[in-house]
C-alpha cells in the first residue's frame, strides 16, 4: 500500500515543470498502431496510465525504446492482430482508442470493456455509433466491445454526435484515418488534446483538418509513415499547480505550459484573488490575502474543466463567502466532498451541484484519493491544511501526475511517499 504523508500550512514558492499532457498521450500512443514506421515521441509523461499502454502496445508486438526519460521510439510495423492482454486494458479508461486504432489497422478489434477512475457511468455509445457509421459491425459479448469492418474495409461517412465527446472524437479520428473517403466528426469535442492528436496523425501524413471546432474532417489515405512528434504540455497538471498555489498561498512560476488552454482556469483564480502573470510558456500564481468566494459551472473545452473542478473546490473551501460548484458534464463527481468535509470543509452536495461555505483553516486527518483529480484535491488540502493529513489511495493520483512528491518538494512542500505492506501484521509471516 502506498500512500502521502503531508504536514500542510506552509506556503509554496518556487518553479515548477509541467510534463506532457495525459489526454493527449493516451491517444497518441495507441495512435502508434496505425503508422508502418518509428514515431519517436517527445514530452512523454511517465506515469502509470502511460507505463500501462507502453505494456499493452511491447504485448502486442511493438518495438519500443526509450531514448529519454521523455522521449520513446515506437515502431508498430511488426504488430500483430492481437487481443491486448485483459488484465492490463482492464486498469486504464484510455484502452478504448485500442478499438479505432486496431480497426483502423486491422479491420477487426476485440478490446476489454475499460477501466480507469470510477466516478459514475462514462458509456461509449458515441465511440460505436461512430465505428457503425464509418460502416463496422459492433458488439459486446462476454465484457468485450468486438468491432469488424466491411470486407471492403471503413467508409468514410458523416458521423453527428449525440453529446460532446473526448474520447468519441478521438476514438473516431483513429478509425477513419485510413478508412477510404471522407469522414466528417459533427459536434466534435474542442479540447486541447484532440488537436495534439490530430496534429500527432498529420505529422505522419494523415489529412485531418477543423481539429479544435465544432467539425473535424478526416480524408482517408492509405497509410501512415513515421515521424517525430512532441506532445504539448499538460492542461489539467499546470491547472492543478495553480490551484496549489491558490489554495495554499505563496508565489509559483509554472512553466512549459500554453497559457491559451489555461484561461479559464485563470479567469477563475483571478476572480478569486489570485494574481496572475501570463508569459510566452509560463504563468506565475501569487496569492497572499484571503481568496474570495466564485462559482463554477464545468463544460466542455473552452469551458471550465470537468477535471479541475475537485482542485478549485479546495480553493472555495478556504475562501471568504459561499461559493457554487455545478458539474455539467458527469453526473456524479462529488464523492471527494466526503473527504474534504473530513477535514473541516462545509460542503453540501445536491445532486449535480456542490454547495461550499468557506471556513477559516482546513485540518489535517487520513483521507482516500476517490479518483485521480479528486486525489489532487487531497493533496492540495492537506499543503493548506495545519497539522498531518494522510492521503491513501494514491494510485489513482499516479495515473495522471508526473514526479508530484518531487515537483512539489521543490516547491517547499512537506510531503513524502511511503509504501507499506498490504497487511503488516503477516509482514514476516510464512
Amino acid at each position: 500500500m502506498v500512500k502521502y504523508v503531508i504536514h500542510g500550512g506552509k506556503p509554496l514558492s518556487g518553479r515548477v515543470m509541467i510534463s506532457g499532457a495525459k489526454n493527449a498521450a493516451v491517444g497518441i500512443l495507441p495512435a502508434t498502431l496505425l503508422v508502418k514506421g518509428t514515431c519517436r515521441i517527445e514530452n512523454v509523461p511517465d506515469i502509470s496510465d502511460i507505463r500501462l499502454l507502453l505494456r499493452i502496445l511491447s504485448e502486442m508486438g511493438a518495438s519500443i525504446r526509450r531514448l529519454s526519460f521523455s522521449t520513446l521510439e515506437i515502431d508498430c510495423t511488426r504488430v500483430r492482430d492481437a487481443v491486448a492482454p485483459i488484465d492490463l486494458v482492464r486498469r486504464i479508461r484510455a484502452s478504448y482508442y485500442l478499438i479505432g486504432a486496431q480497426l483502423g489497422r486491422f479491420g477487426h478489434a476485440s478490446v476489454a470493456l475499460p477501466g480507469g477512475c470510477n466516478f459514475g457511468p462514462r458509456p461509449i455509445d458515441q465511440h460505436i455509433k461512430g465505428f457503425e457509421a464509418l460502416g463496422a459491425e459492433v458488439e459486446l459479448s462476454g465484457g468485450y466491445v468486438i468491432a469488424r469492418a466491411p470486407a471492403d474495409g471503413l467508409q468514410g461517412a458523416r458521423v453527428n454526435l449525440d453529446v460532446v465527446s473526448v474520447g468519441a472524437t478521438m476514438n473516431i479520428m483513429l478509425g477513419a484515418v485510413l478508412a477510404t473517403g471522407t469522414t466528417y466528426i459533427e459536434n466534435a469535442a474542442k479540447e486541447p488534446h484532440i488537436v495534439d492528436l490530430a496534429n500527432f496523425l498529420n505529422a505522419m501524413g494523415a489529412r485531418i483538418s477543423g481539429a479544435g471546432t465544432d467539425v473535424i474532417r478526416i480524408r482517408g489515405v492509405k497509410g501512415l509513415h513515421g515521424g517525430t512528434y512532441s506532445i504539448i504540455p499538460d492542461q489539467i497538471e499546470a491547472g492543478t499547480y495553480m490551484a496549489a498555489a491558490a489554495a495554499v498561498g505563496g508565489d509559483v512560476l509554472i512553466q512549459n505550459v500554453i497559457p491559451k488552454h489555461l484561461e479559464s482556469i485563470t479567469a477563475k483564480l483571478r476572480e478569486m484573488g489570485a494574481r496572475i502573470t501570463e508569459y510566452e510558456d509560463a504563468i506565475c500564481v501569487i496569492r497572499t490575502g484571503k481568496l474570495r468566494r466564485a462559482n463554477v459551472k464545468t463544460m466542455p473545452y473552452p469551458g471550465f474543466p470537468t477535471d479541475m473542478q475537485s482542485q478549485v473546490a479546495v480553493c472555495m473551501s478556504l475562501a471568504k463567502g459561499s461559493s457554487v460548484i455545478t458539474e455539467g458534464i458527469y453526473d456524479t463527481r462529488f464523492r471527494y466532498c466526503a473527504e474534504l468535509n473530513r477535514m473541516g470543509a462545509k460542503i453540501k452536495v445536491e445532486t449535480k451541484v456542490a454547495l461550499i461555505e468557506g471556513v477559516e483553516q482546513l485540518h489535517g486527518c487520513e483521507v482516500k484519493a476517490c479518483d485521480l483529480r479528486a486525489g489532487a484535491a487531497m493533496v492540495i488540502a492537506g499543503l493548506a491544511a495545519d497539522g498531518t493529513t494522510t492521503v491513501e489511495d494514491v494510485h489513482y493520483i499516479e495515473r495522471g501526475y508526473e514526479c508530484m512528491i518531487e515537483k512539489l518538494r521543490g516547491l517547499g512542500a512537506d510531503i513524502t511517499r511511503i509504501e507499506t505492506p498490504d497487511n503488516p501484521r503477516m509482514q514476516g509471516v510464512g
